[in-house]
């Protein structure tokens, strides 16, 4: 049975998706935020309603949204959403954008949902638990030579800016072969066994929040390309089967 936490998060995502439903390839209005991100009245509204129904759940518990910033982050419990990520695909009505709430307990990511309405996935996991795709326990692959790998990467810019491109070229050249699937889709795949590798270098961790707790239940690994665990301030990931992660570290080691 899930946890009042999983239920609560859950019921969630699917009130948001609602909001993202009626609003998809509607042609709506978008703002650029400092950052320069784009944001729609489909992001407000859906992080609106995540935060209401989860507020309503755990009046206690803090929250950093995507759209709405951070509040009560001294609490011992926070959510962590992002209502949607891949904004820019659903601007442009590709399916590749999804809904993610992760919570964070004591400094530890233990909970997290993604919802993928226009591709047709949900995914959720919770510590101890195990990892589900559309309410089918799913597990990382087996894999363990790089050189019978699929690889999937995205958001590369500042990986392209660093020593470290060079790294990653030699080992695209090693591993069976390489795609650019992004945003939730590849953390799915690697989730169910479809990806070995994971790579990204520009994140935040709203991206990735809900997806760590995904992979790790999986059975896979998820840090940053220096090995760290993933924590409020991580940009950049290897995300891997786990019997891939050790010599994919090493090989993109500065």
């Amino acid at each position: 049975m899930p946890s009042k936490e999983l239920s609560a998060a859950l019921e969630a995502a699917r009130a948001a998706q609602e909001v993202i439903r009626a609003l998809f390839g509607k042609n709506p209005a978008v703002r650029t935020k400092p950052d320069d991100s784009p944001v729609t009245e489909a992001d407000v509204r859906a992080e609106e309603i995540i935060r209401a129904t989860l507020s309503r759940r755990f009046p206690d518990y803090g929250f950093y949204g995507e759209e709405s910033g951070q509040h009560a982050m001294q609490a011992q419990n926070i959510w962590l959403v992002d209502p949607i990520d891949g904004t820019k695909s659903f601007v442009r009505e590709s399916p590749f954008f999804s809904t993610q709430i992760a919570l964070l307990r004591s400094g530890r990511l233990v909970l997290g949902v993604s919802n993928a309405p226009a591709y047709g996935e949900l995914a959720w996991a919770e510590e101890g638990a195990g990892a589900w795709l559309n309410d089918r326990r799913v597990r990382v692959s087996r894999v363990a030579e790089p050189a019978a790998a699929a690889l999937s990467s995205g958001n590369l810019k500042s990986l392209a800016r660093s020593p470290r491109w060079q790294r990653y070229g030699e080992l695209i050249g090693r591993v069976n072969y390489s795609r650019g699937y992004g945003d939730f889709l590849h953390y799915h795949m690697l989730a169910r066994g479809a990806l070995d590798v994971v790579i990204e270098s520009d994140v935040n961790i709203l991206d990735i929040a809900a997806l760590t707790v995904i992979v790790r239940e999986a059975g896979g690994t998820f840090t940053d390309l220096e090995g760290a665990a993933v924590d409020l301030d991580t940009v950049s990931v290897l995300a891997t089967n786990g019997a891939l992660h050790a010599p994919l570290l090493q090989a993109l080691r500065r």
